[in-house]
């Protein structure tokens, strides 16, 4: 079975970054000095009227999430109100100041009222997980949350997207700490979606880091088998695509070429370009990677793996990887990682281990499997898998 998705996981982010003017009060600027005044704690001002602002907080790379629902257990990001934010934090390790909160979007919420989401990172803050653990919220790996979305409701793949999004934009600031040119330290500025160097002299501007990363699924003349490979990381059973990152002054096509040769000794031809991904759940110090798809054709089958890369790679044929696409563990591990949520929200505590989540309850285990719809590593192979 072919998954047709709208957009990639973590792309279709449903809120909007860029204003039709600058002037607008939920605009970046307008919206940040509103934001200003009322951490001010100035008792007559409040929001507009045509106003409000939406809060999500992150522990540790870890949005704020609460789960609902009696059969079927959904997650939902764990929104607050400037009001119950500042509340909340009252008595906290965090002191609230405008330079911890960053600007993510607006929607309109109606004609005449829409609404700013900001993130901020509260990882400071150990006595808050208590708090929010009493309104049953909990922070939850996005990994975790990744895996419990059901890819066919559009409202969550969003809410992943904007938590992607959030997530890949606090830790860019925690890892952006110093000017690269002269050391001196970097502030928030334009509302937290830039950073510029205290400096005088100097007054760095830096921007979001976007790490580049290409994945192929390499695949014989015949176009009959496909190379798969899986590390020592994976969970067992699971074979995915190769991928590796650009070096400098290198294109994406002989990153492809290059990544294969090296990982497994194959000589790739023709690069074709599939599709491309977000992937904000890296590493912290690669806090936005962007999976570019491709599929890759060679002439040569002979495999030469580098075990420091890789713990193996093999041909596999288009009937063996059909299998492997069955939906089967995929729903299980959705529904399962969607029940972990629901319990770590109640205060169980549960390993946040994904290998898990690929258990079955019986049966026979399917001999191989590959990454699930949340993954354009799935992508890339279905769409060999199934002529798409």
């Amino acid at each position: 079975m072919s998954i047709a998705l709208k957009s990639p996981v973590f792309a279709g982010n449903p809120i909007r970054s860029k204003t039709p003017k600058s002037t607008d009060p939920f605009s970046p600027t307008p919206a940040f000095e509103t934001l200003k005044t009322l951490i001010s704690g100035q008792t007559h001002i409040q929001e507009p009227s045509s106003l409000s602002f939406k809060i999500l907080p992150f522990r540790k790379g870890r949005p704020l999430a609460g789960s609902y629902g009696d059969l079927i257990k959904k997650w939902h990001l764990g929104w607050l109100s400037f009001a119950d934010f500042k509340g909340v934090l009252e008595g906290s390790e965090i002191s609230l100041s405008e330079d911890l909160l960053v600007y993510l979007g607006y929607e309109f919420e109606g004609d005449e009222k829409s609404v700013v989401y900001w993130g901020i990172d509260v990882s400071l803050g150990d006595s808050l997980v208590q708090k929010f653990g009493s309104q049953q919220l909990c922070f939850v790996q996005l990994t975790t949350l990744m895996v419990a979305t059901d890819w066919a409701d559009e409202n969550a793949m969003g809410q992943l997207a904007i938590a992607g999004h959030a997530r890949a934009l606090l830790e860019w600031h925690n890892t952006s700490r110093f000017c690269g040119s002269c050391g001196e330290k970097l502030i928030p500025i334009e509302a937290g979606r830039r950073k510029q160097c205290i400096n005088e002299s100097c007054k760095k501007r830096i921007y979001p880091r976007v790490d580049p990363a290409v994945i192929m699924l390499v695949i014989d003349k015949e176009n009959d088998r496909a190379l798969l490979s899986k590390q020592s990381r994976f969970v067992p059973r699971m074979w995915s695509c190769l991928a590796g990152f650009l070096e400098p002054g290198e294109s994406l096509e002989e990153a492809v070429r290059r990544e294969t040769w090296e990982e497994t000794g194959i000589e790739v031809g023709e690069v074709v370009y599939h599709s491309s991904q977000p992937w904000p759940v890296g590493s912290s110090s690669m806090p936005c990677q962007l999976m570019i798809g491709f599929l890759a054709y060679t002439s040569s089958t002979e495999i030469n793996v580098d075990k420091k890369e890789l713990e193996d790679a093999e041909w596999h044929s288009r009937e063996d990887v059909k299998r492997a696409l069955t939906l089967t563990e995929y729903e299980k591990a959705q529904k399962t990682a969607a029940s972990k949520v629901d319990q770590i929200c109640k205060g169980v505590e549960i390993g946040q281990n994904l290998a898990a989540d690929f258990n079955v309850e019986s049966g026979e285990l399917v001999p191989m499997f590959v990454p699930g719809p949340f993954a354009i590593a799935h992508h890339l192979i279905s769409s060999w898998a199934h002529q798409v």
